[in-house]
Parts: C-alpha cells; sequence; structure tokens
C-alpha cells in the first residue's frame, strides 16, 4: 500500500463518526488535497471546547465562521464575539466564486451558499441588542475579582453587599456602589459600625478609584437593567436552526477590562442557571471568543483562576468555549489542556522568539508519521490548518493538514442598511432596549442622606437659635445699663456725688477751699 493510501485510511478511520458531525475540509499530505478524505468533528465533543489559531490573515475569522455556520444548521445556536467587526455576513448567503468552487471540488464535495438566523448584540454604542447585568447578579466575590481588591478591600464589599440585602436595596448599577461606599463612610459610618464593625475609610477610597477605573472603559453601560437572559442565546428558528448571536465589540478593543467583565459574567449566569446536562449528542450551546489574548493579557491572577475554573466546569452544563486567538501560547497552560478541538492557522517565524513560539506551538499536537508538525505550520497557505478533535470516546484524531472549506455565507461585512433591516426583525429587541430606571440602592441611600443632612440642619438651626437667644439677652441687659449711664439725671447724680467725695477728702488733709 502507498503512503497516500495508507494516509487516507488513517483519515477515513480516524473522522469517521458514528453520530452527526460538522465538515471541515480535506485532509492534504504532500502539499495536495485527498478528494473525499474528509476531515470531520463530532458534534458530539464539541462541549469539550476548542482552540483556533494562527498570524493574521491566515483564515482563524473564517474558520470560525465555518463552524458557526455549520453548528446552526445542525440546530446548535452560538454567541460570537466580533471585535474586527467581519462576523456580520454570516447572516446573509455566499455570493459564489469560481475559486471557491475550485476549492470544493478538491476537498469532494459541491459548494451550496446558505446563511444563519442572527442576533446583533452591543455592549456599548454599537447597533443591536443591549446587554446589561446587575451589580447584585455578580456577587461580592465575582464583583471583587472584576475590580482585583485584595483580601480587605473584598471583605468590605461582601460588607456592603449585605448591608443592601438587609436593607432591601437593590444594587444595579455602579452610581448605586459608589453611593454605598460614600454612605458607608459618612452619613452611615456609626451605622455600618455598629453592624459590622470598622470600615477602613482608606479602603474605600481604593476600591472607588478601581470603580472609576472600571467606568473609564465603559462598564458603566454594562450595569443596569434590563438584565440578559441567558436563555436567549440558546434559541432555535422554525426552521430548526440554531440562532447565531453576534456580539459587535468593535469599539472596545481597547478596553479589555468590559471584555473581561462581560465574558466572566456569561460564564458565571450559564454556570449558575444551565442545569447538569451530562452527556449530550451535541452541545446546547457554544461560544467563541475571538481575540482571546485580550481577556487573559489584562486579567488579574483572581480573574484567571475564575476563567480557569468555569472552562473545566461548564463543559457539563452542555456548553462548548473556543479561544480564537494568535498563538497557543496567548492562552494559560491550565485552559489550554482543557481544549479538545484545535485548528492551527500558519505561524510565522521572523525572529528568534517566533521560532522558539512555533517549537512550543507543535507540542501541543499529536505526533504525525507524516508530518514535521513545527515545518508544516510555517508553510500552511490561506485557508489551510492542522486539525486534530477528539472522537466520540474522548480519544484525539490523528494530525490533519487540512484544506478547509470556504464559508457559505458572505466573507464579507454587512451595510448599516443590512444590520438595520435584521436588528428591526428581532422578536427580542424591544425587550432588551427598553432603559429600566427603578428605584434602587442609589436613590434610597439619596435619600436616607438627605434625611441625616436635613436633621442635622434643624439640630444645628436649634443651636444657633438658642446661641443667639442668650446673645440678645445680654445685649438688652447692657442696654439698659448703657441708657442709666448715659442719661443727664445719672450725670448729675455722678458730679454731685465726686464733689462731695472731694470735699470731705481735701477737709481730712486740711486743705480748705473757697466756696
Amino acid at each position: 500500500m502507498s503512503k497516500q493510501d495508507q494516509f487516507r485510511q488513517v483519515i477515513e478511520e480516524g473522522y469517521t463518526f458514528e453520530g452527526a458531525s460538522i465538515t471541515l475540509g480535506g485532509a492534504m499530505l504532500d502539499g495536495e488535497c485527498l478528494t473525499n478524505a474528509l476531515v470531520r468533528v463530532p458534534l458530539e465533543t464539541l462541549n469539550r471546547h476548542g482552540l483556533i489559531a494562527g498570524a493574521t490573515g491566515s483564515g482563524k475569522t473564517k474558520t470560525l465562521q465555518i463552524i458557526a455556520e455549520q453548528l446552526s444548521a445542525e440546530g446548535v445556536p452560538s454567541l460570537l464575539m466580533d471585535i474586527k467587526g467581519d462576523l456580520s455576513g454570516i447572516a446573509v448567503p455566499s455570493g459564489g466564486h469560481p475559486k471557491i468552487d475550485e476549492r470544493h471540488a478538491q476537498i469532494g464535495f459541491p459548494f451550496e451558499p446558505g446563511q444563519s438566523p442572527v442576533e446583533f448584540l452591543s455592549l456599548s454604542e454599537e447597533k443591536g441588542l443591549r446587554l446589561r447585568a446587575t451589580v447584585h447578579e455578580f456577587g461580592p466575590v465575582l464583583f471583587s475579582k472584576i475590580l482585583g481588591l485584595n483580601d480587605t478591600q473584598s471583605g468590605i464589599t461582601a460588607v456592603l453587599f449585605k448591608y443592601c440585602d438587609d436593607n432591601q436595596m437593590p444594587l444595579v448599577d455602579l452610581e448605586d456602589f459608589k453611593k454605598l461606599l460614600q454612605y458607608s463612610t459618612n452619613e452611615g459610618k456609626d451605622e455600618m459600625e455598629s453592624l459590622y464593625g470598622l470600615i477602613s475609610t482608606a479602603s474605600v477610597g481604593a476600591i472607588m478609584r478601581r470603580i472609576v477605573e472600571l467606568e473609564q472603559q465603559g462598564a458603566d453601560r454594562f450595569f443596569g437593567e434590563r438584565s440578559f437572559d441567558v436563555e436567549d442565546l440558546c434559541r432555535i428558528n422554525e426552521e430548526g436552526k440554531g440562532m447565531v448571536s453576534v456580539l459587535r465589540l468593535t469599539d472596545i478593543q481597547d478596553r479589555p477590562k468590559l471584555f473581561s467583565t462581560f465574558m466572566l459574567q456569561i460564564l458565571a449566569e450559564i454556570y449558575a442557571t444551565f442545569p447538569e446536562e451530562g452527556d449530550m449528542d451535541r452541545p446546547k450551546l457554544v461560544l467563541f471568543i475571538d481575540e482571546a489574548h485580550l481577556v487573559f493579557e489584562e486579567a488579574s491572577d483572581a480573574l484567571l483562576d475564575q476563567i480557569e475554573v468555569m472552562v473545566k466546569l461548564i463543559r457539563s452544563k452542555g456548553v462548548g468555549l473556543f479561544f480564537v486567538t494568535q498563538n497557543p501560547a496567548d492562552i494559560p497552560d491550565d485552559v489550554l489542556g482543557q481544549l479538545g478541538l484545535k485548528v492551527q492557522h500558519a505561524l510565522r517565524a521572523f525572529t528568534a522568539k517566533d521560532r522558539k513560539a512555533i517549537k512550543l506551538a507543535a507540542q501541543n499536537y499529536p505526533e504525525s508519521d507524516y508530518y514535521d508538525v513545527a515545518e508544516v505550520v510555517t508553510q500552511l497557505g490561506i485557508g489551510e490548518a492542522l486539525v486534530t478533535a477528539l472522537n466520540e470516546k474522548g480519544i484525539p484524531t490523528p494530525l490533519a493538514h487540512t484544506l478547509l472549506r470556504a464559508p457559505q455565507s458572505r466573507m464579507d461585512v454587512l451595510t448599516e442598511k443590512e444590520i438595520d433591516s435584521i436588528i428591526r426583525k428581532s422578536r427580542i429587541a424591544d425587550k432588551y432596549n427598553e432603559e429600566i430606571d427603578r428605584e434602587s440602592a442609589h436613590e434610597i441611600l439619596t435619600a436616607k442622606i438627605k434625611a441625616a443632612q436635613t436633621e442635622e440642619r434643624q439640630e444645628e438651626l436649634k443651636s444657633q437659635q438658642k446661641k443667639a437667644a442668650g446673645t440678645s439677652t445680654r445685649r438688652a441687659q447692657k442696654s439698659m445699663f448703657e441708657k442709666i449711664l448715659n442719661s443727664p439725671t445719672t450725670r448729675q447724680i455722678g458730679r454731685t456725688v465726686a464733689r462731695e467725695l472731694t470735699r470731705g477728702i481735701l477737709g481730712v488733709l486740711g486743705v480748705k477751699k473757697r466756696r
């Protein structure tokens, strides 16, 4: 048997599954795509997470688009975090191209244009359904980790959350929490100390500075109502296709704190609300985190620990996570070790550091009798990738140099009119674009502060009145005395008394005065 026949047999045995699967493309050997040697991924193992890595321009985003639209066709909804703004095209069919037809002929099946049902979401000023969450939903532990607080500051945060729970004060947005911090060190200081002990003013100031930092990255728009219901990410349309929710993030690339906050909140909410599913024949939901290095580079150690825990545990909820980044080294080892599907696009070796990174990246893939991974990964063309997945028994599939299929949807962005049209047709747009401003901690505490200030003012006025009353009496007494002294009668009597006294004294001294 020739080397090519042996390779084809390895691919057919390694990528044939009993259950449903999606097709990524055709296997390649020595730079040639073998027709009908298809590289597939079983739906059953896609909740075991994945990695799409590669240099800029190597085709990562299109691979993400391929997987998302194939999942949608199989009835699996997904959430795509679109940081570069080039994933909106998944909502309309591809216009086709002769090169696409040629590629699919090499792979071994015809190209069929298609589209997926799409919901556009937004955290900021981008068009789409507004995603929000309340401070209370985060809870003191997660909120402290997002702010990067130390143990003392985290303890104060827990006390403040407890105070709001005990007094039925909803913590909705960051203004609520800022007002709570202000109250705890001023008007409510005595009350807080009597209930929970001394609260350090310096620590409260440090927490306030962290909140201001978060606000400067736009988080004040994220915290609020109406809270997003993660069940709305799991919708299936009338045709049985999974909804593709595209979160438009083009204007927050320089605000990684907001991105991390949102991602962690979504994961925490999913883990808290989704039931345990066990082994499913396909995921309930798949999340694609594009430019994942933005999450991990700026995250604190506590936040990284939380993400690692979520990645390990959320699989049991039927949820898959895909990290899209330039190099596998961008992902912490503890997270990287949890990723079952790996799609490695080309890496470029321009420096000694790059060559070292490529050698490390090559070690993340199974050994192969047909490829030198460290060499092949630098020679991959656009739309080619090294692929390995988990089969239905959880065993890694053979490494396959793959010519990836083309997306069935448009490989370009939608126009503003097309985006507006999709948003207008949304069934849940009115639900989330309604702004709610109910009475929360800010209003309640403001009223308490105003009442305290009014009471204090009344006491101050009473005190001033008492002082004023005492001064008036003294002034009245002084005024009467002055009148008596200044009257002509008093002056005349004074002169007479003085004269008689003078005469008496002179007489005693033996001095006679002429009348």
